[in-house]
């Protein structure tokens, strides 16, 4: 999984300033409304006036960047961000630190750049200036110190030396381990933009002018969700192009990196080969500073020990690893039409919770046909059992062809759709995930199974018998007989709604549909039985209250035998 906004809010703020010279700033308020200042650590005083280190910083931090802040209106009546939202934080702080943007923009033109490269993590702008031509690099502090010479304090540039650089990237650090995107933005004075050289042209001649730590909050619902991955047997892996302190940070506070998981950068991973990855990708958290082509690695490392992967993802070059993924998911909001059309999931919120949420969902699903499976599966066979074993024993059918018709129509017809309902029984986030090659029909519903239909023929075939024996008319036998099938495959559905709990303790009010469908089936099975023009069609005979009851309480034995095993399973799971 991404960081940004799906692991996190994507609500960036800028909270921490560090100057070339190390004074470190801290910038009050948060969200996209400039409503907050820039002050010291201490947070005593506001930095009034402006130094002119910090608003170079600030103006260049306007001039990189495409992103807009508007400002309340009658129709809006809060400020409304405009592009990414890390560019649009360099906005917002630079308004509270009292630059105007576009006063800057118009007095600083832009005339060339060169727009922000995932695998650089740097972009670049060229603007017009009084001295001549200018260039902002901004990116990853690592980027862009390896293209300074020097950092400008007090308008002069300082010689940036081995101890002086080690030190800006012990700051650098330092702020990521916060859990702060560190962003760092250079100057390249009487420079121009060569597309062809590209940030090559500007190594050895950018002038530092600070540092900018903003703070994404995750969302308040991750931490749970990821809880319940793990609980489910799912491991989230995150995967930023964020710095790695950053990156496990965060992924520490949401439990998605323990203690003694480890975080590897892209440069990390370029070194390693495919089996070293191997060896190393269980005990790895967090990829950090990755890119496109990193992410279809990744997936596919995992692939090759047998895993099933999830990849989520937004950008175009997101679409080979989401398409290559088992279960590619794009983002709904921030997703470009090509990610949407490579992955298998569009997720409509952008937030990891949902994606566990449909997890969940899907577990509900797959339980719910194999109840229905279930259902079918041991009706159908007992249903068949009982006519060729009658048959085979010398007795007259048990039921007429259009009883058999009946039944497998409308008595099942109206409780197996209906369990497909049913609702979650709240343990499939406590349960391990399904083997992609595990059959529908598993040793534990074949056992299920036998124990149902063994319990159905026995009574269905059992009181087709006695009471041929009994001396009782043909098609009243029938008729009691078909009823008697009926009532089994009631109770039996209520033993479907769980493997291991009770049915007694499920309350079928839960399932609304399903109670609706009993009660329907068991009224229609008294109007084909007790109502003449229907008993012509269908070749019954009305029978007497006892027999009603007598019924009930024969095809009830479906019922406390797959209670007896439940008990039994229980049991054995408890002392275990």
């Amino acid at each position: 999984t991404d960081k940004t906004g799906t692991l996190t809010r994507n609500e960036m703020t800028v909270t921490a300033i560090v100057l070339p010279d190390g004074r470190e700033l801290a910038v009050t308020g948060a969200g996209y409304a400039p409503d907050g200042r820039i002050v010291g650590l201490d947070g005593a005083a506001a930095v009034a006036p402006i130094p002119g280190d910090l608003l170079a910083l600030l103006e260049a931090g306007v001039l990189c960047n495409d992103a807009q802040l508007r400002g309340p209106t009658d129709d809006e009546p809060q400020w409304s961000p405009i592009g990414d939202p890390t560019e649009v934080a360099l906005v917002t702080v630079a308004i509270k630190g009292g630059v105007v943007p576009d006063e800057v923009r118009a007095r600083l033109p832009r005339r060339a750049e060169i727009p922000f490269d995932p695998d650089a993590k740097m972009m670049a702008t060229q603007h017009a200036t009084p001295q001549g031509p200018r260039v902002i690099v901004k990116g990853a502090p690592e980027m862009v110190l390896e293209l300074c010479k020097a950092t400008r304090q007090d308008g002069r540039d300082v010689t940036l030396g081995d101890e002086a650089r080690r030190a800006l990237e012990g700051v650098a650090d330092r702020m990521a381990a916060r859990a702060l995107r560190v962003l760092a933005i250079g100057v390249v004075d009487g420079a121009e933009i060569d597309g062809r050289a590209g940030f090559a042209a500007f190594r050895g001649r950018v002038s530092l002018l600070g540092l900018l730590g903003q703070i994404d909050p995750p969302r308040s619902e991750v931490k749970d969700a990821v809880a319940r991955c793990r609980a489910a047997g799912i491991r989230p892996v995150m995967v930023t192009g964020d710095h790695k302190a950053t990156g496990q940070a965060i992924a520490r506070e949401l439990g998605i990196a323990a203690d003694g998981d480890a975080a590897v950068d892209g440069r990390e991973l370029e070194r390693m080969s495919d089996a070293e990855l191997a060896d190393r990708i269980e005990g790895i958290a967090v990829f950090a500073r990755v890119h496109p082509a990193q992410k279809l690695r990744i997936v596919e490392a995992y692939q090759r020990r047998g895993e099933v992967v999830a990849m989520t993802g937004d950008g175009v070059n997101d679409a080979p690893a989401l398409a290559r993924a088992d279960v590619g998911v794009a983002m709904g909001m921030s997703g470009t039409e090509v990610a949407k059309e490579s992955a298998k999931i569009v997720v409509g919120d952008d937030n990891f919770a949902t994606i566990v949420a449909a997890v969940e969902e899907g577990r509900v699903v797959y339980r719910n046909i194999k109840k229905a499976v279930l259902l079918l599966f041991s009706t159908s066979v007992a249903e068949v059992l009982v006519l060729v074993l009658a048959m085979l024993l010398g007795y007259p059918p048990p039921f007429a062809a259009v009883q058999i018709l009946w039944n497998n129509l409308i008595t099942e017809g109206l409780i197996t759709v209906n369990l497909v309902m049913e609702p979650a029984e709240g343990d499939e986030m406590r349960r391990r995930p399904i083997a992609r090659d595990e059959p529908l029909l598993t040793r534990l519903l074949l056992t299920r199974t036998v124990f149902m239909v063994g319990a159905i023929v026995a009574s269905t075939l059992g009181w087709f018998m006695a009471r041929t024996a009994a001396g009782v008319p043909a098609a009243q036998v029938q008729t009691e007989t078909f009823t008697l099938l009926a009532i089994c495959e009631w109770f039996n559905v209520l033993n479907c709604r769980s493997e291991t709990r009770s049915a007694l303790t499920v309350g079928v009010l839960k399932n609304t549909w399903l109670l609706g469908g009993l009660v329907v089936g068991n009224l229609l099975q008294v109007a084909v039985v007790f109502w003449t023009p229907l008993g012509g069609v269908f070749h019954t005979v009305p029978f007497g209250v006892e027999q009603v009851i007598a019924l009930g309480v024969v095809g009830s034995l479906v019922l406390w035998v797959e209670e007896l095993r439940k008990l039994v399973v229980r049991r054995r799971f408890n002392r275990a």
